[in-house]
């Protein structure tokens, strides 16, 4: 509580009068990138997706310090670490980043593509600094004082059924697609739990564990470190369980971390991760379950958004005049 009474004293305000901004980066970025969607061009419908956002930051109230972005991994377009935008009249803020989260279902035209960004007040996220790669795990709010990513995962599997009130057979798990996690799928799936497994999307796979209307009960895996903080802030927003271990994939990446004086051994709770009072939100682009693509009728573009904050999910319809341009 102390932090968070000093960062609000920092920014001089409440970071919640900046939901509408946030709302707005991220449905221009989703209309951007919508056009690109089926196109099988993932670099163009990121870059799209990020010209879109920093233009509608540029013009927000306040400061905003982009802490983590997306990008410098697998040399994206991206919105730069340090990267200042706002017009400087209003609060400071921080800003973790992915303009397009799915730039593979946008390419393929696959549900699950989002346009996505969090706000936090002035030294609310952690950085991971050189350290592109977490392993994560993220459960609703019952199960959030069972978890430990020493456990393996069957032992994981079954205290979190047991804090649910389920059977191990009963749960539904979210491991993403990826050559390093076949040996977890292949335990999961042994120990009796449904595995869903998308092929990227870990933000979209922590969210559907967040929303209760979604019959989703576990994410577990190694995923992006940007993804994993805007994790976070809707995780914390939302009192759910959530710990992130950094996780290089390739040697040079680790050699980055340790000369960093970063430890690939500590294990941080969502607490740490996102330290301070803030927001997430996200925009649909190539729909699913958690949010609509855009679309256009008589002469409008409409988009469909999520807010998560302050302990409430918000389904947010934008209706503008602009047009979805191909």
């Amino acid at each position: 509580m102390q932090r968070q009474n000093e960062t609000a004293t920092r920014t001089g305000g409440d970071i919640h009068t900046l939901e509408a901004v946030a709302l707005a980066a991220t449905r221009a970025a989703a209309v951007a990138s919508y056009a690109w969607v089926g196109r099988h061009d993932q670099k163009a419908a990121d870059a799209a997706a990020t010209a879109a956002m920093r233009e509608a930051l540029a013009g927000a109230p306040g400061r905003g310090t982009v802490v983590i972005g997306e990008g410098e991994k697998d040399d994206a377009p991206m919105l730069f670490n340090g990267e200042v935008v706002g017009t400087g009249n209003g609060p400071d803020f921080d800003i973790a980043v992915d303009p397009l989260e799915g730039t593979s279902f946008c390419a393929r035209d696959l549900p699950g593509a989002l346009a996505t960004i969090a706000f936090g007040a002035p030294g609310s996220f952690w950085s991971p600094g050189p350290g592109f790669y977490m392993d994560k795990i993220v459960v609703p709010p019952r199960a959030k004082d069972v978890i430990d990513l020493d456990d393996p995962p069957e032992r994981t599997l079954a205290k979190v059924a047991q804090a649910l009130g389920k059977q191990v057979g009963e749960l539904r798990v979210v491991i993403m697609d990826k050559p390093r996690h076949k040996e977890l799928i292949a335990r999961v799936a042994r120990a009796g739990a449904a595995v869903q497994t998308p092929a990227g999307g870990d933000v979209g796979g922590s969210l559907a564990v967040l929303l209760p209307t979604l019959d989703v009960d576990l994410l577990i895996g190694v995923g992006g470190t940007p993804e994993g903080v805007m994790t976070a802030a809707a995780v914390r927003a939302l009192g759910g369980g959530m710990l992130g271990r950094l996780a290089p994939q390739r040697p040079e990446e680790a050699e980055a971390i340790r000369a960093a004086g970063m430890s690939l051994d500590r294990v941080y709770d969502c607490d740490e991760l996102v330290g301070g009072d803030a927001f997430f939100v996200a925009t649909g682009v190539s729909g699913g379950p958690l949010a609509g693509r855009p679309r256009e009728s008589d002469g409008t573009t409409i988009a469909e958004s999520l807010l998560i904050s302050r302990g409430e999910i918000r389904h947010i319809t934008h209706t503008t005049f602009d047009k979805i341009s191909g």
